[in-house]
């Protein structure tokens, strides 16, 4: 499976792209490990799909490294869809403070 012919189609690809180098810089895993849990998936998916892989695998590593619990992942999905909706399009998405 080769990558998407433009790296971002959209600013929330960028954005994962840039919190995971962060993650990784950072030392909460290393680059191996990555590669271990991303590989794997992005094998079996087509480019339409690689950035949702590259998400899940990251969403991955939070979990098996304690970092984030799935009900964190799960309650910030959540913050993130709601403040989505409720706002209008053309204009950027605001998370406010968790609650």
């Amino acid at each position: 499976m080769n990558a998407p012919e433009a790296p971002f189609e959209e600013p929330w690809q960028a954005q994962l792209f840039a919190f995971t180098v962060a993650l990784n810089e950072a030392g909460q895993f290393t680059w191996a490990e990555w590669a271990s849990v991303f590989g794997p998936r992005v094998q079996q998916v087509g480019a339409d799909a690689y950035w949702q892989v590259w998400s899940e695998a990251l969403i991955e590593i939070l979990e098996t490294a304690g970092i984030a619990s799935p009900e964190d992942v799960q309650a910030l999905t959540e913050r993130w869809q709601a403040a989505a909706r409720a706002t209008p399009h053309g204009t950027p998405i605001v998370l406010s403070a968790a609650q």
